[in-house]
């Protein structure tokens, strides 16, 4: 493969990692055809709560990575600064009562990799990011000056008005769809109604059903993925700016002057049925936003717009998964539960990967060989 030598290459999944990917495949001058079980940002791209950030304590590779994440977003948002999809207004963090060391040190370790780390007491939170109820922050906070917020589905919906223009083919309601192989190398994707879609390189990039898709040719990715759950407020007049995260409540802006909302406490709340889906007791959403309203200034009622369900993509080990597939050649996965952090970063360099046929040494931790050993 070579990249004066453009090819046909098929993106199994239509979130923003399989969407990212698609792009750059594109630009790098491939023919590229997206293939999605039902519709496109259907998936933990739409229930992401999409703080971008490298904020506490992970290793070097993972934080280097991240940082380029937030990197190619501010390049985006510089672009055009008036999206009210992408921001960055900072992230600030708090932990529950008595945590106040493990929160100065959480500081320190991030002061100590130049990441930009301030840490308040709670009458100076007020100086930094508007409209947080004080009272809330028993303790102390850290605030992140250069995180944002990325409105997942904005984005996705952004970059296919590239992917059109570029001349990318779209196949919707594939349903579940497997890879094919000819000889141990990838060939296409197959869809649920048999349909084979040839490629000579094939991104499965399915978030929490990676794993799953890889298994049936014999390769073992570990899934540590959980259910979870993002609910959408109706509008407020909130003035929030910043990301929160808190004990009992993580909060972000979103388009249309409401907020998006979600924790992992009520996970075992959950009710996973036999077709698949999930459903919670409005009583738990309802508690959520009022974990969500004690942070915001003047205690705005939360009323819920809608809320989703579903697994969040999390590999076993919590490292992210890029790479073709040694076993698989010519199979490339992309999975990790910082989909929304490395959405942009991760697709420039996974097709660069697949285009040149090169190792990228940013991803050299991160392959998805490592389960296997």
């Amino acid at each position: 493969m070579s990249a004066t030598h453009p090819q046909h290459v098929v993106v199994l999944g239509g979130g923003v990692l399989g969407v990212s990917t698609a792009v750059h495949l594109l630009r790098g001058g491939a023919s590229v055809a997206l293939v999605t079980e039902t519709e496109l940002a259907s998936g933990a791209t739409s229930r992401s709560l999409s703080w971008l950030n490298s904020a506490g304590a992970r290793s070097e590779p993972y934080h280097r990575l991240r940082t380029l994440g937030v990197d190619r977003y501010r390049t985006l948002f510089a672009q055009d600064p008036g999206r009210d999809w992408l921001r960055f207004d900072g992230g600030l963090f708090w932990d529950v009562p008595g945590q106040a060391t493990a929160t100065e040190a959480r500081h320190e370790h991030e002061a100590a990799h130049g990441y930009a780390s301030l840490l308040l007491k709670p009458e100076q939170v007020a100086e930094v990011t508007p409209n947080i109820d004080a009272t809330a922050v028993e303790d102390v906070a850290v605030f992140n000056p250069g995180e944002g917020w990325v409105s997942l589905p904005h984005l996705v919906e952004h970059l296919m008005e590239e992917f059109t223009a570029r001349g990318g083919e779209l196949v919707t309601g594939a349903g579940r769809c497997s890879v094919e192989t000819v000889g141990g190398r990838a060939t296409g994707v197959r869809t649920a109604d048999g349909t084979v879609h040839a490629a000579d390189a094939v991104v499965v990039a399915c978030g929490a059903a990676t794993p799953s898709v890889v298994a049936e040719h014999g390769v073992v990715i570990d899934n540590g993925s959980p259910v979870s759950m993002l609910v959408v407020t109706e509008p407020v007049d909130h003035g929030v700016t910043a990301v929160l995260n808190t004990p009992r409540a993580a909060v972000r802006p979103n388009p249309g002057s409401t907020l998006a909302v979600d924790h992992d406490w009520y996970e075992e709340q959950i009710v996973e049925h036999e077709d698949g889906s999930f459903t919670i007791s409005e009583e738990v959403v309802q508690e959520l936003l009022d974990e969500a309203s004690a942070l915001v200034a003047g205690n705005p009622r939360l009323a819920p717009g809608n809320w989703k369900l579903g697994h969040k993509p999390i590999p076993g080990d919590g490292e992210p998964v890029f790479g073709e597939l040694e076993r698989v050649p010519g199979c490339f996965v992309a999975f990790t539960h910082s989909g929304a952090t490395l959405g942009l970063i991760a697709g420039e360099l996974l097709a660069g990967e697949v285009l040149s046929g090169q190792k990228h040494p940013l991803l050299e931790t991160f392959r998805p060989e490592r389960f296997a050993q």
